[in-house]
């Protein structure tokens, strides 16, 4: 029925010389934004916990740091079993997973509560699909305009972990905090919708080639996936076995791990209550990161459509050092309107411009068939950097009564991030390998 659905929308687009790819673009688009919700929303939620049930902040930041290491530990498997039982199926799994955590998680009354049902249900959930998702789709649907379309499901995904908190800030004030996850989970029903109707796991699906490609890969039958259950976990440790040996790799993992130390793990995590540090209410710190929300989304796909042209170290050096003197500037913003719109400004246009280049280098240097799961255990680095500034700030602010240095350490790594990606030699490949087991 939905695959019939599918055809009869793709052959009618076909005939307006729209192709089908657009329509799977805008899926994943909702459901990375919705996802992207789910993963931003405790960053309102850390207050009302704390007065709730008397948690302190460290102990929260534990649950969220677990969230974070999963989001981002689970990326490479879920390119290898996208690979295996199809972007639709793993997409809904990842959504079920999310609504059923969150929902449980309204009769939570103890921490472990807490660390069970948003550390490891929603970060195994979120981390089913990731920044992964969307390179997968983008890698599978397009061959031009890949750098755009990974940059807008990019934005989406940041995007998404800001523009909602201002909506769960308010309600939370009226309603209380319940009340913000049941609008999540709603949204999250929203977009299972959409993946069932819409979504489909290759072009060949609907009897389209890649949006770019030649007409004869339409018939193309894609290689048969393995049946193997233990090749699926494998094919991602044999990816990193051969990916650790290039230098590249390791740039990339070590920024991408400044990346997320200075994005989800601190300032989505922690910006509210260190506003709140400083007399501004959760309302209107909720309210300047939808700004920067905004200026993401506009920055990341700009750098999608910057990464097919330029050089992409370049656009990296410029995308880390502007975000680490923001974060050096912060704490001299008074918080006044004025010094946080200029600091939303600035940190918002490059919130996450940095994928589409790690993805153009990554894919450049590892080639298609390897490049979801290599670039999976790069953005791995990136949440093992986010939970351990989710956990450190958090410690900060219970030892030493502070979120300031957490603040200034990242701004000096984002600068050392800088300096490290312009160490690339742009010429520098890893030599062809045979595919992995599992079929791309």
């Amino acid at each position: 029925m939905a695959s019939g659905i599918s055809a009869r929308i793709a052959a009618s687009l076909a005939r307006r010389d729209i192709h089908y790819g657009w329509v799977v673009a805008a899926v994943t688009f909702l459901t990375m934004l919705v996802t992207a919700g789910a993963v931003g929303a405790p960053g309102v939620l850390i207050l009302p916990l704390q007065q709730e049930f008397g948690w302190q902040t460290a102990e929260i930041s534990s649950a969220l740091a677990i969230r974070l290491l999963l989001f981002g530990i689970m990326g490479p498997f879920a390119a290898a079993l996208m690979n295996r039982y199809g972007v639709r199926r793993i997409a809904m799994t990842a959504l079920t997973l999310i609504a059923s955590g969150l929902l449980l998680s309204l009769a939570m009354t103890k921490v472990w509560h807490l660390i069970l049902l948003w550390g490891f249900v929603v970060g195994f959930g979120t981390g089913l699909t990731a920044l992964v998702l969307g390179a997968t789709v983008a890698t599978r649907w397009f061959n031009e305009r890949r750098g755009l379309v990974v940059g807008l499901l990019t934005a989406s995904s940041a995007t998404g972990q800001l523009v909602f908190l201002p909506l769960l800030a308010s309600l939370t004030d009226h309603f209380g905090w319940r009340m913000s996850l049941a609008v999540v989970c709603a949204l999250i029903v929203v977009a299972v919708l959409a993946v069932l109707a819409l979504m489909r796991d290759r072009p060949s699906d609907v009897g389209l080639a890649p949006y770019g490609a030649d007409l004869n890969e339409a018939t193309a039958a894609p290689a048969a996936p393995t049946t193997a259950t233990a090749a699926i976990f494998w094919a991602p440790i044999l990816a990193l076995r051969d990916a650790a040996r290039t230098r590249v790799f390791w740039v990339l993992f070590g920024t991408f791990f400044i990346c997320g130390a200075s994005t989800n793990g601190l300032i989505q995590t922690h910006f509210i209550p260190l506003c709140a540090d400083f007399a501004l209410p959760a309302v209107g710190a909720a309210s300047v990161l939808a700004l920067m929300g905004v200026f993401d989304f506009v920055g990341t796909v700009a750098s999608g459509w910057l990464s097919d042209r330029y050089d992409n170290r370049w656009l990296l050096f410029w995308y880390y050092g502007l975000r680490g003197l923001s974060l050096l500037y912060l704490p001299f913003t008074d918080f006044t309107f004025y010094g946080l719109s200029v600091f939303a400004m600035f940190y918002g246009l490059d919130w996450i411009a940095t994928v589409p280049p790690t993805v153009k280098l990554a894919a450049a240097t590892f080639g298609r068939e390897r490049a979801g799961m290599v670039f999976g255990w790069i953005f791995a680095g990136h949440q093992l950097g986010a939970a351990s500034a989710a956990f450190g700030a958090g410690l900060s602010r219970t030892v030493l009564s502070s979120y300031l240095p957490a603040f200034f350490v990242a701004g000096a790594l984002c600068l050392i991030a800088a300096a490290l990606v312009l160490t690339l030699d742009k010429r520098e490949r890893q030599p062809a390998k045979a595919p992995v087991a599992v079929a791309a």
